[in-house]
């Protein structure tokens, strides 16, 4: 069985004991989350699509832990005018263990 939401922004497939890396979350660990943006389900038999969302489900979800991705460098550079700049960046996420998925 899993399902497929779209949290912040983004689409993701969720299953049963599945670890999904998100966005960053202010919440601590063992937190429970109940994401009810479900666009899809499906149970093995049933395939149910929502329009847009699949009415009555939800996916519960823990928070496990948050960390930084590795840096990525953006270099400006114009040429002939002395101009370079170096900017790094760190992108934060938050791991997420599902631990249900309710059906409508």
């Amino acid at each position: 069985m899993y399902a497929l939401i779209e949290y912040k922004g983004k689409q993701y497939k969720a299953e049963k004991d599945a670890l999904i890396q998100v966005d960053k979350i202010d919440l601590e660990s063992g937190k429970t989350v109940d994401i009810d943006t479900v666009l899809l389900t499906n149970d093995g038999t049933n395939v149910v699509v929502g329009a847009p969302y699949v009415a009555g489900a939800k996916v519960v979800a823990e928070v496990a832990d948050s960390f930084k991705d590795k840096k990525v460098l953006v270099y400006k550079y114009k040429s002939k005018k002395d101009y370079h700049r170096l900017i790094g960046h760190r992108q934060q996420y938050t791991n997420i263990r599902i631990k249900d998925i309710v059906l409508a």
